[in-house]
């Protein structure tokens, strides 16, 4: 039941929740201002988590998911009186936007499935308050460097202690863009300073990008959200291992490879570095050092020809994979662009790579609508390409 009302309202997905945002403002006016002026992103997040959710009703793993979900949404201050409006107003939504399909057996389905939903998150967001975690860490900005004009490397000094791992991520708040949050990979083992660093592309319109790149400066304070991602160390000491990045990729790369020096610096693998341009192979340098000290990585700098198409710089690397061997054997850390992980993930199963050993995360988008289509002849004319999911992604593995 649960499937099949989403899949009929997934098909008036953009209508279904413009109406649920205005159903729980109308009837929750000083909830407006916890969400953001600009509520695109805020809207493909809010259906990328409800068709996790579907898609992985009997996956072990969704408590986790969810439990996680509570945590983070600690940051937005989600109380108990939130999470009753958003189930009233989700129900409304559904109700408005499945049309026929919602009857009494779908409004008890769903309704009993948010319970089950919202009291995982809330366990989480308590299980989080109860172990002492705040809800954001406040982080001074000490150094902003610049590396391209698109590019800058920022080293942030949280006012409390921030344990993580390498490899995970978090999410970023500028008092410059209120109550916006983006992610961010953490791009260095633990250090015994305490400070943290983060590598931001500018995105052409993207307010947070700009406002870190372009304004931020020393002095200036942000908020990290607690750690999260999946994409930590889980190969057993000895084993191979291979590391993919491309752009800003390298940040959670750089992070593995920082810890793997201090605790195997023996271990044997390779790296991979891509780049559109030669240009923009903005770490090189940092490779260089980290392969000094990580004698048996092997490391491969990979872009597209001068006056060549960017997306070059993807098919040299596919000729590099297929010309690499023992890929049974690898664990493969994957990081870069959602199309970029879709396809050299395609690629490496081909290969013979055990897909549970292809380790990369899978972030929630943040793009615009665009029209879906309304009816049965136009899916099938046209079908829309999949916004809020990547149909290439796995469920996290338990580690």
């Amino acid at each position: 039941m649960l499937r099949s009302t989403f899949a009929v309202v997934e098909r008036r997905a953009e209508h279904a929740v413009t109406f649920f945002y205005a159903h729980l403002f109308w009837n929750n006016p000083a909830m407006r201002e916890l969400f953001p002026e600009d509520m695109q992103p805020q809207r493909d997040r809010l259906f990328a988590a409800l068709t996790h959710v579907v898609t992985h009703l009997e996956s072990p793993g969704l408590p986790r998911y969810l439990g996680q979900l509570g945590r983070d949404h600690r940051k937005f201050l989600a109380d108990p009186a939130l999470y009753a409006a958003v189930g009233t107003s989700l129900l409304a939504a559904f109700a408005h936007a499945a049309g026929p399909a919602w009857n009494q057996e779908a409004e008890k389905a769903w309704a009993e499935a948010y319970g089950y939903v919202a009291d995982l998150m809330m366990a989480g967001a308590e299980e989080a308050a109860g172990a002492g975690e705040p809800a954001w860490w406040d982080a001074d900005v000490v150094r902003h460097e610049r590396r391209r004009a698109d590019l800058a490397v920022l080293t942030l000094r949280p006012r409390q202690p921030f344990p993580f791992l390498p490899g995970q991520y978090v999410s970023v708040s500028s008092p410059r863009v209120p109550r916006v949050w983006r992610t961010y990979s953490l791009a260095d083992a633990p250090r015994p300073d305490g400070t943290v660093e983060l590598h931001v592309s500018r995105i052409p319109g993207g307010v947070m990008s700009t406002a870190l790149v372009a304004g931020t400066g020393p002095g200036e304070t942000l908020r990290l959200s607690a750690p999260g991602g999946n994409l930590t160390a889980c190969t057993e000491p000895g084993g191979l291992r291979t590391y993919i990045c491309a752009g800003t990729g390298w940040a959670p790369v750089r992070a593995l490879l920082s810890e793997a020096a201090e605790a195997e610096p023996e271990l044997t693998g390779r790296l991979f570095m891509v780049a559109r341009a030669k240009e923009y192979l903005y770490g090189r340098e940092e490779a260089e050092r980290l392969q000094k000290r990580l004698s048996s990585l092997s490391v491969t700098y990979i872009t597209s020809a001068p006056g060549h198409r960017k997306d070059q710089a993807t098919e040299r690397l596919v000729q590099a994979l297929r010309a690499c061997v023992h890929w049974p054997a690898h664990d493969v850390y994957l990081t870069g662009p959602p199309g970029f992980l879709t396809e050299v993930a395609e690629v490496l199963e081909e290969l013979g790579t055990d897909p549970y050993r292809i380790h990369h995360d899978t972030l929630q988008p943040v793009g615009r609508f665009t029209a879906r289509p309304g009816t049965a002849a136009e899916r099938l004319l046209g079908p829309p390409p999949p916004l809020w999911h990547n149909p290439g992604a796995r469920a996290p593995r338990e580690r």
